[in-house]
């Protein structure tokens, strides 16, 4: 296996695939796309556990930051 020029070994993203798994939302390049299906899907069951209305209208990075919220408040994700 070869490493990219000037790139060490150890600085290579596929040494390490779960670095940026935690990511803050705000720093997403597609942040503010629209959010992905499974969000969707994710976020309207949650939403409805918690009896809180889902908003369809939230991009990527807010979803994500709705979902953290809501797994906190039905116990899920932890």
């Amino acid at each position: 296996m070869s490493n990219q020029p000037n790139q060490p070994a150890d600085e290579n993203p596929k040494s390490h695939p779960t670095s940026n798994a935690e990511k803050d939302p705000a720093d997403w390049v597609t942040g503010d796309e629209a959010m992905t299906g499974a969000q969707a899907s994710y976020l309207k069951t949650l939403s409805e556990e918690a009896k809180e209305p889902f908003d369809a209208s939230l991009n990527k990075a807010e979803a994500s930051r709705r979902i953290e919220e809501l797994q906190a408040k039905t116990g899920r994700g932890t």
